[in-house]
Protein backbone atom coordinates (compact mmCIF):
# COMPACT_ATOMS: atom_id res chain seq x y z
CA UNK A 1 0.00 0.00 0.00
CA UNK A 2 1.06 3.32 -0.66
CA UNK A 3 0.37 6.29 0.76
CA UNK A 4 -0.39 9.41 -0.88
CA UNK A 5 1.39 12.79 -0.52
CA UNK A 6 -0.23 16.26 0.04
CA UNK A 7 1.18 19.60 0.56
CA UNK A 8 -0.07 21.86 3.28
CA UNK A 9 -1.78 23.97 1.16
CA UNK A 10 -4.31 21.45 -0.50
CA UNK A 11 -4.91 19.91 3.49
CA UNK A 12 -5.77 23.98 5.03
CA UNK A 13 -8.16 24.06 1.81
CA UNK A 14 -11.39 23.58 3.34
CA UNK A 15 -10.81 23.62 6.83
CA UNK A 16 -12.41 25.77 9.37
CA UNK A 17 -10.68 29.11 10.77
CA UNK A 18 -10.89 30.73 13.43
CA UNK A 19 -9.39 33.84 14.88
CA UNK A 20 -8.44 34.03 18.34
CA UNK A 21 -7.90 37.81 18.30
CA UNK A 22 -10.51 39.40 16.08
CA UNK A 23 -13.92 38.27 15.59
CA UNK A 24 -13.52 36.64 12.52
CA UNK A 25 -14.00 32.78 10.84
CA UNK A 26 -14.77 30.85 8.14
CA UNK A 27 -13.76 27.94 5.62
CA UNK A 28 -10.24 28.10 3.96
CA UNK A 29 -10.49 28.51 0.13
CA UNK A 30 -7.00 29.43 -0.37
CA UNK A 31 -3.49 28.72 1.14
CA UNK A 32 0.06 29.61 -0.20
CA UNK A 33 3.47 29.45 1.63
CA UNK A 34 4.52 32.99 2.53
CA UNK A 35 8.43 32.75 2.66
CA UNK A 36 9.34 36.30 3.71
CA UNK A 37 8.25 35.38 6.94
CA UNK A 38 9.56 33.43 9.49
CA UNK A 39 8.43 32.18 12.79
CA UNK A 40 10.84 29.38 14.08
CA UNK A 41 12.58 26.59 13.01
CA UNK A 42 10.39 24.19 11.84
CA UNK A 43 7.83 26.74 11.55
CA UNK A 44 6.09 28.12 7.80
CA UNK A 45 4.11 31.02 7.83
CA UNK A 46 0.75 30.55 4.98
CA UNK A 47 -1.22 33.22 3.57
CA UNK A 48 -5.12 31.59 3.82
CA UNK A 49 -8.26 32.99 2.19
CA UNK A 50 -11.28 32.94 4.29
CA UNK A 51 -14.95 32.52 3.21
CA UNK A 52 -16.65 34.12 6.44
CA UNK A 53 -19.60 32.01 7.89
CA UNK A 54 -21.74 35.26 8.22
CA UNK A 55 -20.95 38.23 5.69
CA UNK A 56 -20.13 38.11 2.09
CA UNK A 57 -16.04 39.69 1.77
CA UNK A 58 -13.36 36.92 1.72
CA UNK A 59 -10.67 37.75 4.32
CA UNK A 60 -7.15 37.28 4.31
CA UNK A 61 -5.08 36.03 7.22
CA UNK A 62 -1.66 34.48 7.93
CA UNK A 63 -1.15 31.30 10.20
CA UNK A 64 1.81 29.53 11.15
CA UNK A 65 2.17 25.29 10.47
CA UNK A 66 4.41 23.67 12.85
CA UNK A 67 6.09 20.99 10.19
CA UNK A 68 8.64 18.84 12.36
CA UNK A 69 8.94 16.02 11.19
Amino acid sequence: MSAKMLSIPALLVGTTYRSISRPKEGTIVYATKRDALWYGENIEAYAIEVRPNHGINNFWATIAVNVAK
